[in-house]
């Protein structure tokens, strides 16, 4: 067999200078290359600044360290559109009912009416479309004071007494909540929901836009419980009629769970609701024929009073917050009729 198939292992020094001759070649090659991007970069910017400089674009001198010159020239481009992408987003536009909710001026909700009613004006004009653009750059006025979207945000659990009503301000001048929590904060803050004058217990109140229209919204079904006294004892009739559903004139409602908090005392009652029409609670007994001689909201969405007197409020807690916000986002609410639960002295489980 003919030796000269493994001739380069045969003799290394040739093979040696075959190497070498083959990297200065692949060096050279690649200096070639480079400068010829190069020149086709120049011929570009040539082009692009003709009739706009009459002074020639200078040659830049190859480098051998910079294998594409032309990234260089394009990363301050990028840069500025990495800013303006950033700038968009900061004044991306929301619907003004929304932006009213992230100023804390009150919830999504309340907010339509306000807008409807004329009270807002943006860019000095009365603005009556609750879903109109805006964003930071419009001068928004409300109760002329310009707006400004919150930063820091405030959570706030209050255990309400009788006699105060949930609303920001009121034109009869009563006593309002905001009174009770007027030290808290330097923020502007509403509560979340109603409760109404003679009903006592937790309340919320924040300047979390975007909280408040879950918690309020009927899709999130925030659990509710309250106590509730009685003129007269609950007959079991009636507690089985509240767990079977309650035809009322805005439609049928039934009870998650009920019970006699007392088993010698069957004018007190706890009721759990996930309900959010209005004195739904009230109305309930008094379709019956009963009147509700006190009514207290023991818990809202898994808060309770506990350690927070008539009266007073407190802060609520980052884990309390955090649960708040990534709650479940409600199971089969159209079930939630057909899960009712009976707790009382001797009784099963309602099916």
């Amino acid at each position: 067999m003919s030796q000269q198939p493994f001739q380069k292992f045969i003799n290394p020094k040739n093979n040696a200078a075959i190497k070498e001759k083959h990297k200065q070649d692949k060096k050279k090659a690649k200096k070639q290359r480079a400068a010829d991007i190069e020149k086709h970069f120049q011929e570009k910017r040539a082009a692009r600044t003709k009739g706009f400089e009459n002074k020639p674009v200078p040659e830049k001198k190859s480098n051998k360290r910079q294998k594409y010159p032309q990234h260089k020239t394009e990363t301050p481009q990028k840069s500025s559109f990495t800013a303006e992408v950033k700038t968009k987003s900061a004044l991306a536009e929301m619907p003004l009912n929304k932006y009213l909710a992230h100023c804390g001026v009150t919830s999504r909700r309340d907010a339509v009416q306000l807008i409807i009613d004329g009270k807002v004006a943006v860019n000095k004009k009365i603005v009556t479309q609750p879903a109109f653009k805006v964003n930071e750059k419009d001068e928004v006025i409300y109760n002329g004071k310009k707006l400004f979207v919150t930063k820091n945000l405030v959570y706030i659990l209050l255990n309400k007494p009788k006699d105060y009503i949930t609303t920001t301000d009121d034109p009869q001048n009563r006593k309002t909540v905001l009174q009770l929590t007027k030290n808290a904060t330097d923020q502007r803050i509403y509560p979340i929901g109603r409760l109404d004058r003679n009903t006592s217990g937790v309340l919320l109140l924040t300047n979390d836009g975007a909280l408040t229209q879950e918690l309020t919204h009927p899709s999130f079904n925030v659990k509710k419980v309250y106590e509730v006294k009685l003129d007269k004892p609950l007959t079991k009739v009636d507690f089985e009629k509240i767990l079977n559903g309650i035809k009322l004139e805005d439609g049928e409602i039934f009870a998650d769970s009920l019970a006699y908090a007392d088993s010698k005392d069957k004018s007190v009652i706890g009721i759990e609701l996930h309900s959010g029409r209005n004195r739904i609670v009230r109305r309930i007994f008094e379709h019956l024929g009963y009147d509700v001689k006190g009514l207290d909201r023991v818990m809202y969405a898994n808060l309770t009073k506990k350690n927070v007197e008539r009266g007073k409020w407190r802060y609520l807690g980052e884990k309390e917050i955090r649960l708040l916000k990534y709650m479940n986002k409600q199971k089969n609410i159209s079930g939630a009729g057909n899960n009712k639960k009976a707790i009382k002295p001797n009784s099963s489980e309602k099916k």
